[in-house]
């Protein structure tokens, strides 16, 4: 790296907080600097940029591409960092300019530093722009072919969503888009996934749309149950939990798995008291229900039977699907990006994903209520469609994979209410009027325990 870039890392210091996928909000800093800075074209430069913070020495990294120019082009300004010595800085996944360098560096196969682009297929060249609605990462659609989706914040090691998408894919899953292309960068000498580029499926319809669509229309006809309305979502449901067993069975027949003994099943209980102890200390609300969620993980300490293990989603919901013509595409199989790569890539029992599935049913239909103040009748119309899905949902499941998850009744209660605890937590923090919807889920679900 050459030059002076103290002006850089002054608008990097002020301009990445404020970022949707910056993970260190409300934390004390220790510093940020520049720890990569490759120029991939007169253009587009890549910095991969490290940020200290004052508890302990952590730190994260996050890539970050930028575009210098001389002048303010119109529309630019929803991504500007602001004015260095060279010129105005723009986020470069977000300047058209930068994300069309970033294709054709990918296209030219060629490696720059560190950084080097793979490609399974000959890639057009096409107009590029970024959408905008992520958590954690950046996507680039590429005309109504590509999508590239960029990793903001780098764990070394490879990837687990372009693991398992070429696994499901080379194996010949439908239930997967075809990968297309990756960026490999280096991360303390370990390779690792920068950017994983997919088929765009430009068909499809995302699962969380099309629940709440069918959610509204029953809230439209509030004397109609779920079954009598025009937009029922269940055989939906039951295909989708079709589609959920397929790629679990097709990634326990191809990747790692294991039986759990029952010291494994006790770890993973314990691990979730001690979940719940935070959360109660940050959320009050819990304790009223502390009793029952305790029981409820207790019983699955005292289960006394083995548990396969295997690779999972990691964190699955309706925005993780896709309705296309052929069926149920699933996507995002990163897991949590907030865990580090080696938990998430960890063997886990298929109920974590198929809990989070019926956690995000209940979401689907209590969302809606919060838009409907004061009208307390439609409550039971919501839980009777969650109800609806959720059942349509385990009984596709047990159709493909000869196995209900409802049979075990213990397990996939504690996984689902530890998924709640969570949610209570992240509601709290993020969204205060979505807070009774994990909360009503926690008193539904411990009132059925024991």
């Amino acid at each position: 790296m050459a030059g002076d870039d103290s002006d850089l890392v002054d608008l990097l210091t002020s301009w990445l907080p404020r970022q949707r996928w910056f993970a260190g909000k409300g934390r004390a800093w220790g510093g940020l600097r520049i720890i990569q800075d490759v120029r991939l074209s007169a253009l587009l430069r890549h910095l991969v940029i490290e940020v200290r913070y004052a508890d302990h020495g952590l730190l994260d990294r996050y890539q970050v591409p930028l575009v210098t120019r001389p002048d303010a082009p119109y529309g630019h300004e929803t991504f500007l960092l602001g004015k260095s010595a060279d010129g105005l800085v723009y986020d470069g996944l977000h300047d058209p300019d930068g994300s069309a360098a970033l294709l054709a560096f990918i296209q030219g196969r060629e490696p720059h530093g560190d950084l080097v682009p793979y490609t399974l297929e000959e890639l057009a060249t096409l107009p590029a722009h970024a959408v905008g609605a992520e958590q954690s990462n950046t996507s680039i659609v590429y005309g109504d072919a590509y999508i590239l989706k960029v990793f903001r914040r780098l764990w070394a090691g490879s990837n687990p969503d372009l693991e398992i998408t070429r696994m499901l894919a080379g194996a010949g899953s439908p239930h997967v888009a075809r990968p297309v292309s990756w960026l490999d960068g280096s991360l303390d000498g370990v390779t690792t996934t920068f950017a994983f580029m997919q088929e765009f499926l430009r068909s499809g319809t995302e699962g969380w749309r099309l629940a709440l669509a069918s959610v509204r229309d029953l809230y439209a006809e509030a004397d109609l149950h779920a079954d009598e309305v025009g937009g029922d979502f269940a055989a939906e449901s039951e295909r989708l939990g079709a589609a959920t067993a397929q790629v679990h069975s097709l990634l326990a027949e191809t990747l790692p798995s294991a039986v759990s003994d029952a010291g494994s099943v006790r770890a993973e209980a314990a691990r979730m008291h001690s979940r719940l102890d935070s959360a109660i200390d940050a959320v009050a609300e819990l304790r009223s229900f502390e009793a029952g969620l305790r029981r409820s993980f207790d019983e699955l300490a005292h289960r006394g039977r083995s548990v396969n293990l295997q690779r999972i989603h990691g964190d699955y919901h309706l925005g993780q699907v896709l309705r296309v013509d052929s069926g149920w595409v699933l996507f995002d199989f990163e897991g949590e990006p907030a865990r580090p790569v080696a938990d998430r890539t960890a063997l886990q029992p298929v109920h974590r994903d198929i809990a989070g599935m019926l956690r995000s049913f209940d979401y689907a239909a209590q969302s809606m209520l919060l838009e409907r103040e004061g009208e307390s009748a439609l409550s039971y119309r919501a839980q009777e469609w969650a109800t609806r899905n959720r059942d349509a949902f385990c009984a596709g499941y047990a159709g493909s994979g000869g196995y209900d998850p409802r049979e075990d009744a213990v397990l996939l209660r504690a996984f689902e209410l530890d998924k709640a605890v969570y949610e209570v937590v992240y509601e709290a923090r993020h969204r205060p009027s979505w807070l009774p919807i994990p909360l009503s889920s926690v008193e539904r679900l411990t009132s059925t325990s024991g």
